[in-house]
């Protein structure tokens, strides 16, 4: 999501906010899911450089493929970057390289959030059993 795009959605918050009545969470939630959606579709994944910052559409995702399977590229706005290996076996990705372990946690459906490294970040993903 861009910095005009937050804008306008801050701005919407605000103006609710000015005509005295509290924003409906579920309108807020809908918001949410379709900024999230937006950033999606321009390859854009939510991220934090460490785990006390807050998640933000920054990072931009890759995806490649090679005798092993598909490898997701991470890059933070920094120039830092985690590649990820999708498991075959039920795990979700794991860590492509590198001495560092990826910790996965399923955060709501369809999403999960993978720390490595100090940095975290929100994947789309399909949550359920493995089927072979």
């Amino acid at each position: 999501m861009t910095g005009f795009e937050r804008y306008l959605a801050l701005a919407g918050i605000v103006l609710l906010g000015a005509c005295d009545r509290r924003p409906d969470p579920a309108v807020l939630a809908n918001i949410e899911a379709e900024q999230r959606a937006a950033a999606d579709d321009a390859g854009r994944i939510e991220c934090a450089a460490d785990a006390t910052a807050p998640l933000a559409a920054d990072c931009t995702i890759e995806r490649t493929t090679d005798q092993g399977g598909t490898l997701l590229t991470l890059r933070q706005p920094d120039g830092g970057f985690h590649r990820l290996r999708i498991a075959r076996d039920g795990r979700g990705v794991i860590a492509a390289d590198g001495a560092e372990v990826a910790k996965v946690t399923v955060v709501g459906d369809n999403r999960i959030e993978v720390a490595i490294g100090g940095a975290r970040y929100r994947l789309p993903a399909t949550v359920g059993p493995v089927t072979r």
